[in-house]
């Protein structure tokens, strides 16, 4: 036999052996969860069942940007999945089944705000008299589960009867939206004092029609006489926002324009099962919290000039005194006229301290301007020398110009000529002391913890391929090969690799975390950057320069080509997915609904659901966002108008209107076995198997 062969062989029967005692080992392990064949037996027909349930339902959301409110209320109602869920359980019109608009409007706003809405009811049985108008003389509605607007006060239910209805009412929604799931799945989301309370109410009992619903009303009855129905509706209302949403992804920016980034995360924090694949905005805000001190800037200059500080100094704590004093010290005689912030003249709140903004606003630009430059200049392979944009700035006779045009604004009294991105020592101090409050902010890093966690660049999940914005490609079609912190790598690699690079920002050591968080920057506004793809972000250019022919960013081929089903196509099997019914999800492009645009792309192979959460994008989207929901019958694409308020919501009933732009439903219902979770589920299905096997031909001693 040639020693080559023989050498081969032997490679051959070792990795043979080291695979048989890996398996060995790994059976070991496995045993001491499940000592004896009787554990492995009911884990096994637990399993199986599983298997045979049909699969919970994903919501898939993006570019949120802050807009708490409506955020929370669509966690609250699904996307409209607890309103359809009430119109199941209850019918239309005034049936024996079916309750009028009204009722069903009262029972959804207690299933949203219970803690809200039962605080309304107490206080309203308490004080019966109170005014039931708005300050304007408009009927407020607040009380529609109390009365009709025609009702009369003496006929009022006592407020025990209001308990026994509602509590009806919310367990047989309840029932509706649990059917689906095992009994140990619902139990564990149940509080510990009334899991076995609720886990009796929720399933049918043995008993006779009669039977049942007079042991049903006793329990009713002890639960309010015990003073246990507000904990009872709340924890019920609880489940059924729970199971509603079994899995929610998150396709990148949560931060940014609107106010409430910090309180959509405290939100995520609660929820049991969701993922973030981050977004442009998202990477500027981590980098930021980690210590990328451009971003920092990038993230206080974006924040005042979209007014938007409350999610810097209420979210996050963060002392901007400091900016203010440099400001007003720098700039106190600047009238900063091209620094005021958006739309400052219909903001109330910002018309006295308009002037204030506008300095800070300018103060931290010009500080973002000259830490881009330093960063850009470390890092030629970046090829962004022509980002570093001070260093083009010439001045003659007290002007200043760049390639020959005049700047709008000439007042730069911190740049040097000599030496234009230096830090004077009062905006290196300035930085030190706003660094200092980020790293000191405990909410700031629990959240960026979270981000780093829960998120990922890309994910690949039953079928889809989710990212926030871009696969760079060549005019092609083919993948654009970029350079990402020493490796050159392009498709799937070139998103392995940059996310590897994000974490390593976090999680790394000496050199290669410096890199990997100068490399974020990068991320934020590079051309090859998988989160911009674009040959330059012209925020200089849009402050400075009158001429608006250079503000012009480059998208890159990608957004123009993804569009067509063969490069989606391409694009799927890059990453390991059938490209006949696989599908792409992605925001970061609003789309504009009120120019004909549709999220649909590609043939149906890309979805783009950016509609326009934020409310500063929702005049270019003429609508308030998308959800794409994907459960046990198909998919279905949910259109949002504008949400009201909270409060209005808790007052009368008032939802966000939801219009089903698509329904592709399967021709069968789509079980657990189907998905993704059904194949890890069949995987450790092999290994019971395998132990039990080794329990029974005694391979393997069976423990008590």
């Amino acid at each position: 036999m040639p020693v080559r062969l023989h050498m081969c062989k032997i490679c051959s029967i070792f990795a043979a052996n080291l695979k048989t005692m890996e398996n060995e080992r790994y059976l070991q392990l496995l045993s001491e969860k499940f000592p004896n064949a009787q554990s492995v037996i009911t884990e096994l027909i637990n399993l199986r069942a599983i298997l045979s349930l049909p699969k919970g339902t994903e919501h898939f959301v993006s570019d949120l940007h802050g807009e708490s409110s409506a955020f929370i209320h669509m966690i609250k109602n699904a996307s409209g999945v607890v309103r359809k869920k009430v119109d199941e359980v209850y019918g239309e019109g005034q049936g024996t089944k079916g309750l009028s608009e009204e009722e069903k409007r009262a029972i959804c706003a207690l299933i949203y705000y219970p803690d809200e809405r039962l605080e309304l009811i107490k206080k309203y049985y308490e004080h019966p008299t109170l005014s039931l108008s708005h300050e304007g003389g408009e009927p407020q509605g607040g009380y529609i589960d109390l009365f009709t607007q025609n009702a009369q006060i003496s006929n009022l239910p006592t407020l025990e009867d209001w308990y026994r209805t509602r509590l009806h009412q919310i367990i047989h929604v309840a029932r509706a939206v649990t059917i689906k799931y095992s009994r140990s799945k619902v139990h564990r989301l149940l509080p510990k004092d009334y899991a076995y309370i609720i886990g009796e109410l929720l399933h049918e009992s043995h008993l006779e029609q009669h039977d049942r619903q007079t042991y049903y009303n006793a329990i009713f009855d002890a639960i309010i006489e015990t003073g246990c129905a507000d904990q009872l509706i709340i924890a019920v209302s609880y489940l059924i926002h729970s199971l509603t949403i079994d899995k929610l992804h998150i396709v990148g920016d949560i931060f940014d324009r609107g106010p409430g980034a910090s309180k959509i995360l405290d939100v995520l924090s609660t929820i049991r099962d969701y993922d973030i694949q981050w977004g442009n905005h998202d990477i500027e805000w981590m980098g930021a919290m980690a210590g990328n001190l451009a971003l920092l800037a990038t993230v206080l200059r974006v924040s005042i000039r979209y007014a938007n500080i409350e999610t810097l100094e209420e979210g996050y704590g963060i002392n901007l005194l400091p900016l203010a004093n440099f400001a007003m010290t720098t700039y106190g005689d600047d009238p900063c006229t091209i620094w005021q912030t958006k739309d400052f003249e219909n903001n109330p709140r910002l018309t006295r301290s308009a002037q204030l903004m506008a300095k800070m606003h300018k103060a931290i630009s010009i500080i973002q301007f000259k830490l881009e430059g330093q960063t850009v200049l470390r890092h030629p392979e970046w090829k962004m020398d022509h980002r570093a944009i001070l260093g083009e700035l010439t001045q003659a006779n007290g002007q200043w110009s760049w390639h020959g045009q005049p700047l709008l604004d000439n007042n730069l009294p911190t740049v040097d000529p000599a030496d234009p991105y230096a830090l004077s020592a009062e905006e290196k101090d300035l930085m030190d002391q706003l660094w200092r409050s980020f790293r000191k902010s405990e909410k700031m890093q629990r959240h960026l913890k979270m981000l780093y966690e829960h998120g990922s660049l890309y994910m690949v999940r039953n079928g889809f391929l989710l990212y926030h914005a871009a696969i760079p490609l060549n005019a092609d079609g083919t993948f654009a090969e970029a350079e990402v912190c020493g490796e050159r790598v392009s498709g799937k690699a070139l998103m392995d690799r940059t996310d590897e690079v994000i974490r390593m920002a976090y999680y790394g050591e000496g050199k290669a975390k410096e890199d990997a968080l100068d490399y974020m920057l990068y991320l934020w506004e590079g051309e090859f950057s998988p989160l911009y793809n674009k040959d330059k972000m012209t925020t200089f250019e849009r402050y400075f320069l009158a001429d608006k022919a250079t503000w012009t960013e480059q998208k890159g081929a990608y957004f123009s080509l993804a569009d067509d089903e063969w490069v989606c196509r391409h694009i799927l099997e890059e990453f390991g997915l059938d490209p006949k019914n696989g599908r792409i999800i992605n925001g970061h492009v609003p789309v504009r609904t009120i120019k004909g645009e549709t999220p649909m792309r590609a043939n149906g192979k890309r979805f783009v659901i950016d509609g326009g959460f934020s409310k500063p994008y929702q005049e270019k989207t003429g609508i308030a966002g998308y959800t794409l929901i994907y459960n046990s019958h198909g998919i279905q694409l949910v259109e949002h108008e504008s949400f009201e308020s909270r409060e209005q919501a808790i007052l009368s009933g008032s939802d966000i209107h939801n219009r089903t732009l698509l329904q592709d439903f399967s021709d069968h219902r789509i079980r657990i076995k189907d998905t993704d979770k059904g194949k890890e589920l069949l995987e450790q299905i092999h290994w019971l198997e395998q132990l039990l096997h080794a329990y029974r031909s005694g391979a393997m001693r069976e423990r008590c």
